[in-house]
C-alpha cells in the first residue's frame, strides 16, 4: 500500500503540487497522467525522496519515504537517464544493479536473457556506453534495470517516450506480465493516454497539481480522457 497524504510542493510562492489524498493498494497498476507542468514528475520524484515536500507524507509498505530508506529495497525506478551511470556498458550496469539487488552473474544473465526481443539487438555486446546510447536504448537499460531484484514496488515516468512503436508494444506486454504476477504495485506516469489505459487499471489526472479525476479503468476510460484533455 501506498498513502499520498496532504503532499504539496512549493518554490518560492509558486505551488507546483497539492494533492490532499492518494492511496494506492498493493497490486494495482496505477496511471498518473496530465499536460506538461501538471505535476507528474514532481509527485513521483517526492514518492522517490529525490525532492522533499513542503507539507505531508508519503508511505509505502509503513514505511515514510523520507524518514527511512527501508523502501528501497522493495522499489524499483526510472524517472530519466540521470539514473544511468554514462561511463559504463549496458552490461557494466546491469551488473552494478543486480550486486545491489543481491544477484550474481548468472542470475543477472538468466533475467536480462527474457528481455532479448525488448532489446532488439541493439543493447547488449555493442561495447558502446550508456551515454553514447540513443534516448529511447538508455530508456530501454532503465526500465529493464528498474525491474530486477523481484521489487515490489515498480516506478516509470514517461515510459513510453522516446521508443518507436514497436517497442512501445514490446513495453506494453512486459508492464501488463509484471502486473499479472500479483503482489506487484506499477506506477507509470505518461503523455500517451492509449497507452496508458492500456496498461493501467486505474488513471488519475493531474491538472496545475491537483487531482482533477480518479478513474477505474474500463472500455470508455480513453474516450474520458481525451474529451477532458480536449477542452
Amino acid at each position: 500500500m501506498i498513502t499520498i497524504d496532504t503532499i504539496s510542493k512549493k518554490y518560492g510562492k509558486a505551488e507546483v503540487l497539492n494533492v490532499s489524498s492518494i492511496e494506492i493498494p498493493t497490486g494495482q497498476s496505477f496511471g498518473l497522467v496530465g499536460n506538461n507542468g501538471a505535476g507528474k514528475t514532481t509527485l513521483f520524484n517526492i514518492l522517490l525522496d529525490l525532492i522533499r515536500p513542503t507539507t505531508g507524507t508519503i508511505t509505502t509498505n509503513d514505511i515514510v519515504v523520507n524518514k527511512s530508506e527501508d523502501w528501497k529495497v522493495f522499489t524499483g525506478s526510472f524517472i530519466d537517464e540521470s539514473f544511468l551511470i554514462g561511463y559504463l556498458t549496458p552490461e557494466e550496469y546491469f551488473d552494478f544493479i543486480g550486486d545491489l539487488r543481491e544477484m550474481n552473474t548468472a542470475d543477472v544473465a538468466t533475467f536480462l536473457s527474457q528481455f532479448d526481443e525488448f532489446f532488439n539487438e541493439e543493447i547488449i555486446g555493442k561495447k558502446k556506453y550508456l551515454r553514447d546510447l540513443s534516448k529511447g536504448n538508455q530508456k530501454k537499460v532503465g526500465i529493464v534495470a528498474a525491474m530486477m531484484g523481484n521489487p515490489q514496488v515498480v516506478i516509470l515516468d514517461e515510459p513510453f517516450a522516446n521508443l518507436d512503436p514497436t517497442t512501445q508494444i514490446r513495453l506494453k506486454t512486459i508492464i501488463k506480465e509484471l502486473t499479472e504476477k500479483g503482489g506487484i504495485t506499477v506506477l507509470v506516469s505518461s503523455h500517451d493516454l492509449s497507452h496508458v489505459t492500456e496498461v493501467c487499471e486505474r488513471i488519475v489526472v493531474l491538472d496545475k497539481g491537483i487531482v482533477v479525476k480518479d478513474i477505474k479503468t474500463s472500455t470508455e476510460t480513453l474516450k474520458e480522457l481525451e474529451s477532458y484533455f480536449s477542452v
